[in-house]
């Protein structure tokens, strides 16, 4: 008999075809397309106690474990083409569906990577996009490239329906007709709305294309010339690059020749020094941390990114409907890059595959979805003793959890950065293509950037929103709001100006909060009867939030009411199971935001000693630049879980300070081989003291 899975290992190829032949068997006379099916997370009340007897290492075979549950999300179509939207629980120990809910008309199931190709397909055969396309005058090396969206919010007048909008491009085929060859250089002013659900073209949707100054639906375009007559290439795939890539480049490896020293077990734990966690996946939030112990000590339960939405600034029609959530309406880890070893991360590395399932129902694996490693990220600590010379330093050694989602033209790098200090980093990475429309040549405009010819790159914002269950030396933790705030000078607590006072406000309703770097705010997470035998305070974690922008939407507009989430950087809930998403579980085709943070804000529940959830929401205002072109450098945003109080000491400080004996010394653009300490004061390095290369002499 096999093992029995650890009630947070993702569901086995054979568990995810059991689930779905249960589906199958309960709807025996209709026809099924299936959206997702994923591990159900046992209840935190279930959970919680299996996970202390691990923790207790009583952990047997024969040991009593929470139900295992899979999540079914799947389409019922009718003769008619209706659809009808089912989420439904199975038991798969008792071989049964023990839950089904059919999911109400005024909700819209997350889009799916198969409904894209049916899109695709509708356009094409479609005449009257052909029609379009035709009028255009378009050249015959240009092949016309569809790339579906969301539709945003049903505009007055829609009827009910699932909608998508399609940006239109062209490649162009003259290169050896190279199918990865930039199509973005060439935008076609025009948007086809397709209804899903009757698989038709709806309508074609004229772009403007003017400038500064011109009216919003300006539109320059001579009807003798086709509207890319003035866009040139920019491509960035190697091979087509004018003059190539540069050839003086030299290799940097990262070598670890003993291996690593992180330990993957059971499927899916991992032990890298004093760090112990679960990693999994899930279609929707892609990689889910489980579990975070440090040195035995509880820190979070479940961190996960929860959503992400991209509103554009054109307020040209249609652009105002031009607002991605990435992870509800997406489901990003279906979109999750297979990555290359020695591409995407370096050294020695541990790939994890995730299992998904088609339309149809068939079950594959998808491989490599989350790569496991260790980078260095600079010095860790140091310090010289003045007196003697004698310096220690260690490097900040990082354990990465890291994953890649491509989202049609951008691409975003989500990491989980664990390093030997008990800190935590969350990281999120942009790059990719910026989403581009067509501009008249020669003309500039005030909602985006021109970065090619022909070519505007419009305004727009990525908004975050990651989600820490925290579970600081257990489940009972108080969020503080901690200030520190200039004191009047006075004669009796501040007599010589120089004084400030650490404010200190907990939080003891739900609510939100924001950013104030002039006040240097920050969020303690503790454990109010747990107390530091040093320092007498609550030990704790504390989150640094970004204090980026928000949401710059009128509060009073559509993109706003539905990220209602995206208007402030801190949220604290009370821990309530199966809420998960920060904008709610449906915000395709939403007009706003049902079940999201604010709702959960709304309930005014009791959050002081706690179960608590603090959301913390960061983002990035892209006003592209021409250098953002053709595929943007990343930009680089992240936030920090740092121990406050937690330890009775620096936690790293038993690093060793080793020294790495493969640096080398360089001397006029060459290699010396040189040892380091052979050398007395040469560039600031000191010889070692009595010989000694404990604490790594420099």
């Amino acid at each position: 008999m096999s093992p029995t899975p650890h009630p947070l290992q993702m569901l086995s190829v054979e568990e995810t075809e059991k689930a779905r032949d249960i589906v199958l068997a309960r709807h025996p006379d209709h026809v099924i397309e299936f959206r997702q099916v994923d591990l159900k997370e046992p209840c935190k009340k279930d959970l919680v106690p299996f996970l202390q007897i691990e923790h207790d290492g009583q952990l047997y075979q024969m040991t009593s474990r929470p139900p295992r549950m899979a999540e079914c999300h799947y389409d019922i179509i009718a003769a008619d083409r209706a659809i009808q939207y089912h989420e439904s629980l199975v038991d798969l120990e008792q071989g049964k569906m023990v839950e089904n809910i059919v999911v109400g008309k005024e909700f819209c199931p997350s889009l799916t990577l198969g409904e894209f190709d049916t899109l695709i397909e509708v356009c094409e055969a479609s005449a009257v996009f052909k029609s379009a396309i035709k009028e255009l005058n378009l050249p015959s090396h240009m092949e016309a490239i569809i790339e579906p969206w969301p539709y945003g919010s049903l505009e007055v007048g829609d009827e009910p329906g699932r909608y998508f909008q399609d940006l239109v491009y062209v490649r162009d085929t003259r290169n050896g007709n190279n199918p990865d060859s930039n199509f973005y250089s060439f935008p076609i002013p025009m948007i086809p709305v397709v209804d899903y659900y009757k698989r038709e073209l709806v309508r074609i949707e004229k772009l403007a294309t003017g400038g500064k100054g011109d009216p919003l639906t300006a539109s320059a375009r001579d009807s003798m010339n086709h509207p890319l007559a003035h866009c040139t290439t920019a491509e960035y795939v190697p091979e087509l690059i004018e003059g190539g890539v540069r050839k003086d480049l030299k290799e940097l490896s990262v070598v670890q020749p003993d291996g690593p020293s992180f330990k993957v077990s059971d499927g899916s734990l991992v032990e890298w020094q004093k760090w112990r966690f679960r990693v999994s996946f899930t279609a929707r939030e892609g990689v889910v941390i489980h579990d975070v112990q440090y040195d035995n000590w509880d820190v979070f339960y479940r961190l996960s990114i929860s959503e992400m939405t991209v509103p554009y600034a054109d307020p040209r029609a249609p652009f105002h409907r031009k607002q991605a959530f990435d992870f509800g309406e997406g489901g990003a880890g279906m979109c999750a890059n297979n990555l290359s070893l020695g591409c995407d991360c370096l050294g020695a590395i541990k790939y994890f595959d995730a299992v998904t399932v088609g339309k149809d129902g068939a079950v594959k694996v998808q491989p490599n979805v989350i790569c496991l490693h260790e980078q260095d990220n600079g010095i860790g600590w140091k310090h010289t003793n003045w007196r003697t010379g004698r310096a220690v330093v260690t490097r900040n050694r990082e354990l990465v959890v890291q994953f890649i989602l491509t989202l049609a033209n951008y691409e975003y790098i989500f990491a989980y950065k664990l390093n030997l200090s008990g800190e935590l980093d969350i990281e999120v990475r942009a790059t990719g293509i910026v989403s581009c429309v067509n501009i008249d040549a020669g003309k500039a405009s005030e909602y985006g950037n021109v970065v090619n010819p022909g070519v505007l790159a419009q305004n727009h914002q990525h908004i975050f929103a990651v989600r820490i269950d925290p579970a600081i030396d257990g489940h009972a933790n108080t969020v503080i709001q901690e200030e520190s705030v200039a004191e009047p000078m006075n004669s009796k607590t501040n007599p010589m100006g120089n004084f400030y006072r650490v404010v200190q406000t907990p939080i003891t309703r739900s609510q939100w909060a924001d950013a104030a770097p002039l006040r240097n705010r920050i969020f303690k997470i503790v454990n109010p009867s747990k107390l530091n035998p040093i320092s007498m305070k609550p030990v704790g974690y504390k989150l640094v939030p970004p204090p980026t922008q928000l949401l710059l939407a009128d509060q009073r507009s559509l993109q706003a009411k539905r990220a209602l989430y995206a208007q402030h950087h801190v949220w604290v809930t009370k821990y309530k199971d199966g809420e998960l998403w920060a904008a709610g579980a449906y915000p395709f085709q939403s007009q706003g935001e049902v079940g999201g943070v604010q709702d959960m804000v709304d309930r005014g529940d009791d959050v002081e000693n706690e179960d608590v959830v603090v959301w913390s929401v960061f983002g990035l205002t892209h006003n592209p630049r021409v250098e953002d072109w053709p595929v943007m450098p990343v930009e680089i945003h992240q936030i920090q879980l740092k121990p406050t109080d937690f330890f009775v000491t620096n936690p790293s400080i038993d690093v060793p300070s080793n020294k790495n004996f493969a640096s080398q010394l360089v001397e006029n653009g060459k290699c010396s081989g040189k040892d380091l300490t052979n050398l007395n004061g040469s560039n600031g390095v000191i010889t070692a003291i009595n010989g000694s290369t404990n604490g790594v002499v420099h």
